[in-house]
């Protein structure tokens, strides 16, 4: 892949490799991206498991395709005129 990455949406627990394990692979190569996790589990069960560090971009599911734009716009910050 060439180019930047600007943004990886993931879910957080997927069949084979969790959201973060697949940040940690594509970090290294994209430092400067920028991540968004989504998850039908609340924000407190995955901080309280250890799976995602508290602070971290997360969207609850279900949601609407406004909130998935309103987060990913979030995400982004300044780079929503990419």
């Amino acid at each position: 892949m060439e180019g930047p990455l600007h943004l990886i949406l993931t879910d957080v627990a997927m069949p084979g490799i969790s959201g973060p394990d697949l940040v940690s692979r594509l970090q290294p190569r994209f430092p400067d991206t920028r991540i968004l996790y989504m998850s039908g589990y609340t924000d407190d069960v995955i901080v309280h498991h250890g799976i995602l560090d508290k602070g971290v971009s997360l969207l609850n599911k279900p949601l609407t395709v406004h909130e998935l734009l309103q987060g990913v716009r979030s995400a982004l910050g300044e780079r929503t005129a990419v």
